[in-house]
């Protein structure tokens, strides 16, 4: 499932029974309060989470997505992006008010993407200096029959690449990688699935299903060219979230076994081995949902931890020791019943 795949699904769980939902739609679907675990001086500009208001539908039972998006700050303040449009507007030029508009937090939380309520046009905006930047030349406006709930925009690490994944009808158009500090573009297969950036943003990590129902992965320079490529192992292939590291070659794998454990495997892509697995010491409550390189080679995680019913009652941050699967809690944001959408930083 695409990252944008992911984001229509939690936003259409929201309006259907929680005895139904998946445990990540629920967690998309919950108010974010915020706790810090030994933190230390608040970073400038730096975003925690970000997170959308669910309202209540007189009469149905429903809630939907209501009032602007809001960012909560490393520093303990909140902000609202007044500016950042909620709902999406189609290709037919219609607001869909059951489905979010795209939001993106680079990985250092010091920068978003999205699009801009006055003009449409897609933009980022710095949270240190609030200087907003529209997108180089025709990359900030959408192609010929998308809409804004057709686009996957994802930023680097440090908010300088974005890259922008278009989900049109005959799967023709190619996926953008823009650097926004030289203006430069370069085009993307759209047969791959762009999962997402190394620490440096010189790297993509991508799949593709190949004809013999194998998954190749592949990893991607700062042009988009192709550096290594290989038909990867089922335990690899099957397992998320996965991360690659500034080397170009390691590929970082949580995995969540049939016993409830969760376990990180490095696969070499040159050497086409598996390292060994490691178990990760997390409470058997928690669920892997996002995993990163930092420049260092170290590792963050970050768990959905569930209650006994499977709902999600927080989002816990932890540093990932990748020789012992020892990790130390970073930050733990609780859930509560107030928020429609939260989104992290990286995602």
């Amino acid at each position: 499932m695409t990252r944008k795949t992911a984001i229509l699904a939690a936003a259409v769980a929201a309006t259907v029974s929680a005895l139904t939902a998946p445990a990540a739609a629920q967690a998309r679907t919950a108010a974010a309060t915020e706790t810090r675990t030994g933190a230390s001086s608040a970073a400038k500009g730096e975003v925690r989470y970000a997170w959308v208001k669910s309202c209540a539908q007189k009469g149905t039972g429903y809630t939907m997505a209501c009032g602007p998006w809001m960012v909560v700050m490393r520093d303990g303040t909140t902000r609202a992006l007044a500016d950042a449009r909620v709902h999406p507007v189609t290709a037919a030029g219609k607001v869909n008010e059951e489905v979010m508009s795209e939001f993106n937090l680079s990985g250092d939380g010091r920068s978003a993407a999205y699009f801009r309520k006055s003009d449409g046009k897609l933009v980022v905006r710095d949270f240190a200096t609030n200087r907003v930047r529209v997108l180089p030349g025709t990359t900030s406006r959408l192609p010929k029959g998308v809409g804004m709930d057709d686009v996957d925009a994802k930023l680097s690490y440090d908010g300088g690449r974005i890259m922008l994944d278009y989900s049109d009808r005959n799967d023709k158009l190619p996926t953008l990688l823009v650097d926004l500090k030289t203006g430069k573009v370069s085009a993307i297969s759209p047969r791959l699935s762009v999962q997402g950036f190394s620490p440096d943003g010189r790297h993509l990590l991508a799949t593709r299903s190949t004809g013999e129902n194998t998954t190749e992965l592949l990893v991607l320079d700062e042009n988009g060219a192709t550096t290594a490529r290989r038909v990867v192992p089922q335990v690899v292939a099957n397992n998320t979230p996965q991360a690659v590291a500034d080397d170009g070659n390691s590929v970082a794998v949580m995995i969540s076994t049939s016993s409830g454990k969760t376990r990180l495997r490095v696969y070499d892509l040159e050497a086409d081995s598996v390292g060994a697995a490691v178990d990760v010491k997390v409470p058997k409550n928690e669920s892997p949902h996002q995993l990163t390189w930092d420049a260092s080679g170290s590792l963050t995680l970050w768990n959905l931890r569930n209650n006994k019913d499977g709902d999600t009652t927080a989002i816990v941050r932890h540093s990932l020791d990748r020789d012992s699967g020892a990790t130390s809690t970073i930050d733990t944001l609780k859930l509560g019943s107030k928020v429609y959408m939260w989104w992290l930083p990286g995602e």
